[in-house]
């Protein structure tokens, strides 16, 4: 019998080719506030995030929060779209900014996955919004981070409960490439790992360098 939890199944997967990035709020006050995550390790993965959706062409946007006051959205995360101006907000919800509500809408995708900072306030609003919409939600917790362990976590908990689904960014990454066998994504994803992937990285490159020298003897 066919399970009919929408959440379970094939279809209930990320692809590159059903759902949106929204990354919100990266910027150097709220990072200075992070007490969840080490800035740095929270920095890394949401990098790692922005490089993958590239890679794999998903729709991203950026978006601020008076950036003025809280800075510009980090140097790190504006280089992977480097042509692309971040949505600059008076809303502390981000999805209560129509030009970010339009943008989802035109992409016609009804899954989206988001990662935030602060967890309990910029990432928990939209995200519960979105799900009220009809959304899919797919919430990076290790991309985002909160003022406290209990902010975060309490978060989680909150958006879990409202349907949001919590992923890693890595999970995301394995979600959209699938298959080794997607050559023309496979090489950008190897360097992603390598350079983002912490001790899995440092595992692949081994492999690879164990493949090169077998490689070579066998020349």
């Amino acid at each position: 019998m066919k399970s009919t939890n929408p959440k379970a199944g094939l279809e209930a997967l990320l692809t590159p080719d059903n759902c949106v990035l929204i990354l919100i709020d990266h910027q150097p006050f709220q990072v200075a506030g992070v007490r969840s995550h080490d800035t740095q390790t929270m920095i890394n993965n949401v990098v790692g995030l922005a490089k993958t959706a590239k890679i794999f062409g998903v729709p991203t946007l950026l978006t601020t929060v008076l950036e003025e006051r809280g800075g510009y959205i980090i140097k790190q995360l504006q280089d992977v779209f480097p042509e692309q101006k971040p949505i600059n907000r008076t809303f502390i919800n981000t999805w209560q900014d129509e030009r970010v509500v339009d943008w989802v809408k035109k992409t016609g995708r009804k899954k989206i996955i988001m990662a935030a900072l602060w967890t309990e306030i910029c990432l928990a609003m939209p995200a519960i919004q979105a799900l009220g919409e009809g959304y899919d939600v797919f919430i990076v917790t290790d991309a985002s981070g909160g003022v406290s362990l209990e902010a975060h976590d309490m978060a989680v908990r909150r958006m879990v409960d409202a349907g949001a689904v919590p992923i890693t960014w890595m999970a995301v990454l394995g979600e959209w490439q699938r298959d080794w066998a997607r050559e023309e994504t496979a090489a950008g994803v190897a360097s992603v790992v390598l350079e983002h992937g912490g001790a899995s990285g440092v595992a692949f490159a081994w492999e690879m360098q164990l493949l090169a020298s077998h490689a070579k003897a066998g020349a």
